[in-house]
């Protein structure tokens, strides 16, 4: 699997997490799959309410809210992001163990470093296993 993202999008994703600073932030991603490759067609920054620099949770609400959202416009969920403020973009072992859905794509965005660093992966819990999906940046 591999994920296409429109560089408007990954431009949104990473002012989220600054905005978010110092805490995690988080959202939803959805769109179409074709064949091995994910479109992403639409980004749902959402608020973190643990306010947390390790740690995020997605508020049931808002995530209703956008999986209503996707229905309406005929898009399907992908998977989620999540920012890492001062680690690598890649799962914690709590990021694994909240792993609900290994058909999902769970993207990291670390700012750890000079520039933001943007990750995919896809996670099976049960096994601990991750495997990075590439993720292409694109502009139209």
């Amino acid at each position: 699997m591999s994920i296409r993202l429109k560089a408007s999008d990954y431009r949104r994703i990473v002012e989220h997490a600054r905005s978010g600073l110092p805490n995690e932030t988080c959202g939803l991603l959805a769109g179409r799959r074709e064949g091995d490759v994910k479109h992403v067609e639409k980004v749902y920054p959402l608020d973190n309410p643990d306010a947390c620099p390790e740690h995020f949770s997605i508020p049931p609400g808002a995530q209703l809210e956008a999986i209503r959202d996707m229905r309406a416009l005929g898009l399907s969920p992908l998977g989620n992001f999540h920012s890492h403020p001062s680690t690598p973009a890649r799962p914690s072992d709590e990021d694994i163990n909240l792993a609900y859905d290994a058909s999902a794509s769970y993207c990291i965005l670390s700012l750890a470093g000079k520039e933001p660093a943007l990750k995919c992966f896809r996670i099976e819990r049960a096994s601990r296993a991750t495997a990075e999906e590439p993720v292409a940046i694109i502009t139209y």
